[in-house]
């Protein structure tokens, strides 16, 4: 069926003013952006989900109401019952899928990484540009309150000059997942790459100039010798002066840590928090305070705000919030921490 004939007969069609979104890749992080596209963003409908695995595909149209499930990404890069496709697939696959969803007039919210090289980053700006259409990353970040707080505080001058930054992702432990099935350089290309987002967006107007970075397999040294990595600390200059960290870890046992900080000439500020509440339980014996343990659960507002932004952005004509060129500075600081750690030196970012 096609997702014409799928809309004709559905019974929560679409109303006519909607951003007709449709999904590939129907795994975690994309069923949470399908659900929020679905249930919380104004002005969007779900209408199709795309993956390879059709049960899966299957499964979530039919919990969110979508009328199309396809095996076949084309059937929604080609119809024109989608407006707009947010691309949460696998993140090698990222580039080709924003050029072909621009190719075929497909706004595009695509997930971090946009591209893993800067010739393919370069790629999928243009094809952006020469289509006309919004492409937003998912750099969520930018849109939890405490991180957005943060920034207002800067453009304020609250901060004064900007001159010791720092992020850090640490990812809920224990550590699970199979070293041998994670792809070599994660740790910089997929999570890092929000924190150096972080650090330029909490920087902002400065250019980052030189990176070092140290990197080792601490959660699982088993697995160093085939090149697995999973902790890492990388220094970022700015050409305005300041010098920023942000560093990541694979296994937190005490649960999701997403924090950030930044120290000028006039004062500091910080954001971000573990907790996934404000209550702090007083007891026999002492403190108690609850954290989050999923990235959707401790971010959720910012899934949603970046996701209705994104809908804001095609619906005003206006660009997105988070363009191709942030996503590509993002992949320059990450490329650089690749080749210091590869040679062991500061590696100087080309202007």
């Amino acid at each position: 069926m096609s997702l014409t004939e799928a809309a004709a007969v559905h019974s929560t069609a679409p109303a006519s003013h909607s951003v007709r979104i449709a999904l590939i890749g129907a795994g975690r992080i994309g069923s949470n952006h399908a659900e929020i596209v679905a249930r919380l963003v104004p002005g969007a409908s779900l209408v199709a989900v795309s993956d390879p695995v059709g049960e899966a595909a299957q499964r979530l149209a039919t919990t969110l109401g979508a009328p199309l499930a396809t095996t076949t990404v084309d059937d929604v890069l080609t119809s024109d019952e989608v407006d707009a496709v947010l691309i949460t697939a696998p993140a090698r696959s990222h580039t080709d899928l924003v050029v072909a969803a621009a190719a075929g007039g497909k706004h595009v919210f695509v997930e971090k990484p946009m591209a893993v090289t800067l010739a393919d980053a370069d790629r999928a700006i243009a094809a952006a540009a020469d289509a006309g259409i919004v492409l937003q990353v998912g750099f969520n970040r930018r849109f939890a309150p405490g991180f957005a707080a943060a920034r207002a505080a800067i453009d304020a001058q609250k901060v004064g000059t900007p001159q010791l930054l720092r992020s850090l992702t640490r990812d809920p432990g224990p550590y699970t997942a199979d070293p041998a099935r994670v792809p070599q350089w994660t740790i910089f290309l997929e999570t890092l790459i929000h924190d150096f987002d972080t650090l330029c967006f909490l920087n902002p107007g400065a250019r980052p100039v030189r990176v070092h970075a140290v990197a080792d397999a601490l959660v699982r040294p088993d697995a160093k010798s085939a090149g697995h990595l999973d902790t890492a600390v990388v220094t970022v200059q700015f050409d305005n002066g300041a010098i920023a960290t942000a560093e990541a870890s694979f296994s937190a046992l005490y649960g999701y840590d997403v924090r950030a900080e930044v120290f000028g000439s006039g004062g500091m500020v910080t954001a971000g928090s573990g907790l996934s509440t404000d209550m702090t339980y007083y007891g026999p014996a002492g403190l108690h305070a609850d954290t989050a343990r999923r990235d959707t659960d401790l971010l959720h507002s910012a899934y949603v705000g970046e996701l209705t932004a994104f809908v804001d952005a095609i619906r005003t004509h206006t660009p997105a919030v988070v363009t191709g060129q942030d996503a590509r500075t993002a992949l320059s600081i990450a490329l650089a921490a690749i080749r210091s750690v590869e040679t062991g030196s500061a590696v100087d970012l080309d202007g």
